[in-house]
């Protein structure tokens, strides 16, 4: 099947919509004609976004305020799209943290694992439940370039990150001729497309401008490979040499050098 095209009995389900990736995915999508749930934690974010959306396009767009890093707001989400028709679903919701494992606050890392590793599986489950059957969607989990190999001082976000990867990957292969595309975004760093002197990070600073992938731009290149039902999407040139040389350089060599970095942005 092709990628499903806009109904009016039919939602396409973005987490992590209030900004980032999420959010221009959302707009992008909204453009194209299709209604939404949007979700995240910030409602009064998602509902300026809706009312935006709205106005702008004629969608309709669902607002569903959860913490998804808690199981009753994942479960309650769950509860709602069992009512609705998901024809595409974008997990982009997620956090990470930096710094050694050991020293980092425990509740704030296991908030970590439930948003970008456990909500993402329950999701990805509740979704293909509905397009399996009907042979018919579209998902998009968001990993990462970060999955791809050990960096200490960032051990939580590239376990979780890893494990989508890797799970994405598998159901893409998996759901090969079922009528349902899946596709893994595993982007490097995203940015706007300009952020202020006094508000960039050691990232912004150390990294050239045009190496930048911007939001809008990693939108348009994962809505490209969900059509083309694409198993990886890695937009931009220095996500893509991430991707590169995360996945061929020695893995002895390269964890070491990056965990200093990694470190540093800790201490931020």
């Amino acid at each position: 099947m092709s990628f499903p095209g806009p109904s009016t009995q039919s939602f396409a389900l973005i987490t992590g919509a209030s900004q980032g990736i999420g959010e221009a995915i959302a707009r992008d999508l909204a453009k194209g004609g299709h209604n939404l749930i949007v979700v995240a934690r910030r409602e009064e974010v998602l509902t300026s976004l809706a009312d935006d959306l709205a106005s702008a396009h004629g969608v309709n767009v669902e607002v569903f305020a959860a913490d998804l890093s808690k199981e009753r707001d994942v479960t309650a989400l769950l509860d709602h799209i069992r009512k609705r028709r998901i024809d595409i679903c974008v997990n982009s919701a997620g956090i990470a943290s930096f710094g050694p494992f050991m020293q980092q606050d425990w509740d704030y890392e296991t908030n970590q694992f439930n948003l970008n590793a456990t909500a993402v599986f329950r999701i990805t489950k509740a979704v293909l439940d509905q397009m399996v059957p009907r042979g018919e969607g579209a998902l998009c989990n968001v990993g990462s370039a970060a999955g791809n190999l050990p960096i200490p001082n960032n051990a939580t976000y590239v376990f979780t990150k890893a494990g989508v990867n890797q799970f994405t990957e598998a159901l893409h292969y998996e759901l090969k001729g079922s009528g349902v595309n899946v596709t893994l975004l595993a982007p490097g760093p995203v940015r706007e497309a300009h952020i202020p002197e006094e508000e960039q990070s050691i990232v912004d600073k150390v990294v050239p401008d045009f190496l930048w992938t911007t939001y809008e731009s990693c939108a348009a290149d994962t809505l490209k490979a969900m059509r083309k039902n694409r198993r990886r999407v890695v937009p931009g040139p220095l996500s893509k040499a991430m991707d590169v040389v995360s996945t061929y350089a020695p893995r002895g060599l390269l964890p070491p050098i990056m965990g200093k970095f990694y470190a540093k942005m800790g201490e931020e």
